[in-house]
């Protein structure tokens, strides 16, 4: 736990070759717990088409013998260690920080950790990012450097969950209700019938979301 995460280059799915990414708005997808870069790449055909999309690989490996890669740990004493999510979070900003070259906006959207990875990346480094999309994630229940600034700036956020969604602990979810609206312009969503899972309805919202948020031309 003590070890800095990396986050791998070559585990990266791209939309678009490097020739075909400069100038356009960045949009990076981060996986759930015991997933991989190819579970919300499978996502991209379903959204706005002038994102270039990459969709990357979590930095840590959950136990055996759950397969997959895990942003931080959900089991053991370091279930659900805030600071292992900002460690990753960090991580992730870095990379990010790395390859977003001329884009004309950079936006992150995750599931479950990866929509935590979303919040959290969002209140490490306010500035970097044009939004965020945080599917069936939560925020977590400790304070960043960046909250004041992005209790000022209020960049947009999505957030939706299912109302059978019973993997999310309860009390952060009931923060998380409270948390966003101080800190972020939000755009929530509960889907009726809807477990830990992403729905048609809710990817329709998200297409909507994302192209309400693309670069003026």
């Amino acid at each position: 736990m003590s070890e800095t995460p990396v986050l791998d280059s070559a585990a990266v799915r791209w939309s678009a070759p490097p020739a075909e990414r400069a100038g356009r708005p960045l949009l990076v997808l981060m996986h759930g717990y015991g997933s991989d870069e190819n579970d919300l790449f499978a996502l991209a055909p379903h959204l706005p088409a002038e994102y270039v999309v990459a969709a990357v690989r979590a930095p840590l490996s959950p136990p055996f013998p759950t397969p997959g890669w895990s942003w931080y740990p959900i089991e053991g004493l370091h279930g659900r260690d805030p600071d292992i999510a900002t460690a990753s979070a960090r991580a992730l900003v870095t990379w990010i920080d790395g390859v977003r070259a001329d884009a004309a906006s950079v936006g992150v959207l995750g599931f479950s950790q990866g929509g935590v990875m979303a919040i959290e990346a969002l209140r490490l480094a306010p500035d970097a990012f044009s939004f965020a999309v945080s599917l069936a994630g939560y925020a977590n229940p400790h304070p960043l450097p960046g909250d004041a600034a992005l209790a000022e700036r209020r960049p947009p956020v999505f957030w939706g969950r299912g109302a059978l969604d019973d993997v999310i602990p309860a009390p952060l979810v009931a923060h998380t209700v409270q948390w966003l609206p101080g800190h972020v312009e939000l755009s929530g969503r509960v889907y009726p019938g809807l477990a830990h899972a992403v729905s048609a309805d809710e990817l329709s919202d998200v297409s909507t979301f994302l192209r309400k948020q693309l670069p003026e031309a």
